[in-house]
């Protein structure tokens, strides 16, 4: 009885200071937490696209279908590689802000999510531009697929049905690490994390992005490569 009670006295000092039984940060390891429940979301998005797919007769080929860019056209992957290549050096900025934040250097913390920031906004820039033309020069919307398959025959309404779904909750994951960027950044400015003597919350934003990342890696080859 009393190594029971002694244990439950133990328990709260144990999680105190933030700390799991893991030794991970408690926010760090809620993040884990957050991102693989989203990781099997869009898991299942791009598995249902694939088996859809695969089981059609036939499907749009990737190279006529985004093959325009910003003045001009006939360029298959030329434009979403731009994207590619902006969300990628976004999160060699995120990496370098969360060293900085190790090393209690709050300017270039601050530098670096600006250019993170920056990369983010380019991105959804270029994405709101190929919905945009999608949308207007090509009719292409939910529940409208203009584009033939690659065989000739009609093309696949579960095409376009997938694609603006997709891209677009991942776009809505890029604005939302925008968002908590530019918290990030405000909270990086103001001192607040200095006053605290750490700078944990940058790192659990950079989580957030590499992850974001990440998963545009799946969607670019899902809809663009194959």
């Amino acid at each position: 009885m009393a190594t029971t009670t002694a244990m439950a006295t133990a328990a709260p000092k144990y999680w105190s200071g933030g700390k799991s039984p893991y030794n991970v940060e408690y926010g760090k390891l809620m993040m884990w937490l957050f991102l693989m429940s989203d990781a099997f979301t869009f898991g299942a998005l791009l598995i249902a696209y694939g088996t859809t797919r695969f089981s059609a007769n036939g499907w749009p080929n990737p190279n006529e279908v985004f093959n325009k860019y910003p003045g001009g056209a006939n360029a298959p992957l030329v434009f979403v590689s731009i994207m590619t290549f902006i969300l990628i050096i976004s999160s060699v900025t995120m990496v370098l802000a969360v060293q900085a934040g190790q090393q209690m250097n709050r300017k270039k913390v601050a530098f670096n999510l600006v250019l993170t920031i920056l990369g983010g906004v380019a991105f959804l820039s270029c994405q709101a531009w190929e919905w945009t033309t999608l949308k207007l020069n090509e009719h292409a919307w939910w529940g409208h697929n203009p584009f033939l398959n690659s065989n000739g025959t009609v093309g696949h309404q579960d095409f376009t049905n997938f694609f603006f779904t997709i891209t677009g909750f991942h776009g809505f994951h890029v604005f939302s690490g925008v968002i908590i960027n530019i918290v990030m950044l405000i909270m990086t400015l103001t001192g607040f994390f200095d006053r605290r003597g750490h700078y944990l919350m940058i790192e659990k934003a950079g989580l957030y992005w590499h992850f974001v990342d990440l998963v545009w890696v799946f969607v670019f080859t899902c809809f663009y490569l194959i």
